[in-house]
């Protein structure tokens, strides 16, 4: 004969799930409201309840047995609408009827980055650059056209500062 004390309580997966049964409620839980149901029905968990719960409902969320939505949580299932983010699965299509006319929406989306190369198409070849005009825009000689040259301009070395103030006589 299995003797249970009344003192024990059940896990608290088991308290969740029984006051998401509980609540009843369209859209799921909320924290607060799996807390209050849990410290009327159990009553002495205030300060192991508040530590306690939130790992559980995180862990619980993290392995998939609860869904977080919009600040709810609820038991997965078929009405549950899936979770649309990182690393879910695509929306499944349903296939075209026979004889049915693509529309944009329907069409494949288009490939993202740069296309790939044609491995069948002939190589292209390149074309030679013009010989560089003195004086032109290209040009790095200093007669360009600004007088100056491109670029940042190279650093200089300060020279070391002497003070001939000490020459001067004070008069």
């Amino acid at each position: 004969m299995a003797t249970q004390s009344f003192n024990q309580f059940p896990s608290y997966p088991e308290m969740i799930y029984e006051a998401l049964d509980e609540l009843n409620q369209e859209g799921g839980a909320n924290k607060s409201s799996i807390t209050k149901y849990i410290e009327t029905k159990y009553g002495d968990l205030n300060e192991e309840l508040s530590k306690m719960l939130p790992l559980h409902l995180d862990n619980m969320k993290q392995t998939g047995d609860l869904i977080f939505l919009k600040n709810n949580y609820m038991k997965p299932g078929p009405d549950v609408p899936a979770k649309r983010g990182r690393g879910r699965p695509p929306k499944p299509k349903a296939p075209l009827p026979p004889g049915a006319v693509e529309s944009v929406e329907s069409a494949p989306p288009k490939p993202r980055g740069r296309p790939r190369k044609d491995p069948n198409a002939p190589p292209t070849s390149k074309k030679p650059k013009p010989a560089p005009v003195p004086g032109g825009p290209n040009s790095t000689d200093l007669g360009s056209t600004t007088g100056r040259p491109r670029g940042r301009p190279r650093k200089v070395r300060p020279q070391p500062a002497h003070d001939d103030d000490d020459d001067v006589e004070e008069s």
